[in-house]
């Protein structure tokens, strides 16, 4: 869920998000007077004369691994009440039949979190959170320059495509299989060595007010296992417990959490936290792995090419995310690579 007020490129960072991962996609603007079918899709005339009701849902959310919805506490009741089902069973019940859906992930944006109670029964199933603010005055610089190149990218793409020209595609970088793996080996992660102290954290924050429902609690192991493999490791430790920082219910809960889970990984020592590489040490491991892309001449070597780029491109991501150039020159690596593998 992404929280924040108009404005701030929600709906544009996730949408380019969504366009780095191969995947069938479902993008929907939810407003008071949204139909069903919009979102599930219309129903079929000819099954219909026939005494079957059913909804034609081929490319239509039911159909797709990843959607996103904009404005998603604007549907109405017969779309949150379908939704509710689809985000916690991944289940669609088209007229009589029960229809087990593909959906991998479901992003949400919103201005606001809902007072409603009933929305924030709705708003508890998405499990992380994540707020944009307006840019700080002191950034305004970088904020005109950056949106100003996205403008003209945005302006040429739209004379090339009512020319009939061919544009610029995004090469994806994570192809959906491998997320499906990866969703599968969470069950392999051991998590025995963290328990007692993410039982720990929860009471505090609890005691603190934040408000985690006994869903949201379970779903937090998930997270932790998640972050455990994204470091290439089986095995959790207290360092992996970042992702909690985003269970907030509300936008004022945020310190609390962070203030509870940073003082748990520091008494920790948790063997996570290591020191930060200088970035002039990131980018001579780059140039090393980027001197033998031309002997790569098997799909199992660019394979452990693209990974060895990918770690260093978290690296880069996780501890140095201002130094734009280095990132730019991991990813058309990337970019190259898997160009690569496709041919």
């Amino acid at each position: 869920m992404v929280i924040g007020p108009p404005g701030t490129a929600k709906t544009e960072i996730t949408t380019k998000f969504a366009e780095l991962i191969d995947a069938t996609k479902f993008q929907y603007l939810l407003t008071r007077f949204s139909e069903p079918s919009e979102l599930f899709g219309p129903m079929d005339i000819n099954a219909f004369n026939e005494g079957k009701y059913t909804i034609r849902t081929d490319k239509m959310l039911p159909d797709v691994q990843i959607a996103f919805l904009d404005e998603v506490f604007q549907g109405s009741s017969a779309i949150l009440n379908t939704l509710l089902t689809i985000l916690n069973e991944r289940i669609y019940y088209n007229g009589s039949e029960r229809q087990n859906i593909p959906l991998i992930s479901m992003i949400g944006a919103s201005n606001i979190m809902p007072e409603d109670p009933w929305l924030k029964a709705f708003a508890d199933r998405f499990i992380l959170r994540s707020d944009l603010t307006p840019v700080e005055n002191e950034q305004i610089e970088e904020l005109i320059e950056k949106g100003w190149e996205f403008e003209t990218n945005r302006i040429e793409a739209n004379y090339r495509n009512r020319k009939g020209l061919e544009s610029e595609s995004i090469i994806p970088d994570l192809k959906i299989e491998a997320l499906i793996e990866l969703n599968h080996r969470l069950k392999e992660v051991d998590l025995s060595g963290i328990r007692a102290e993410y039982h720990s954290i929860i009471r505090e924050v609890r005691a603190e007010g934040v408000e985690l429902s006994d869903r949201r609690v379970v779903k937090g192991m998930k997270l932790i296992a998640g972050a455990a493999l994204l470091r290439e490791s089986d095995k959790a430790d207290v360092g992996d417990f970042w992702p909690v920082n985003h269970m907030w219910t509300r936008v004022e809960e945020k310190d609390v959490l962070k203030n509870v889970v940073s003082t748990h990984i520091k008494e920790s020592d948790a063997s996570a936290i290591s020191a930060v590489r200088p970035v002039a040490d990131i980018v001579m491991d780059f140039e090393t792995i980027e001197s033998q892309e031309a002997y790569l001449n098997s799909e199992s070597a660019v394979g452990a090419h693209l990974s060895a780029l990918n770690k260093l491109r978290r690296e880069l991501i996780c501890d140095h995310p201002n130094d734009t150039e280095p990132l730019k020159r991991i990813g058309e690596a990337i970019n190259r690579s898997l160009s690569k593998l496709e041919a």
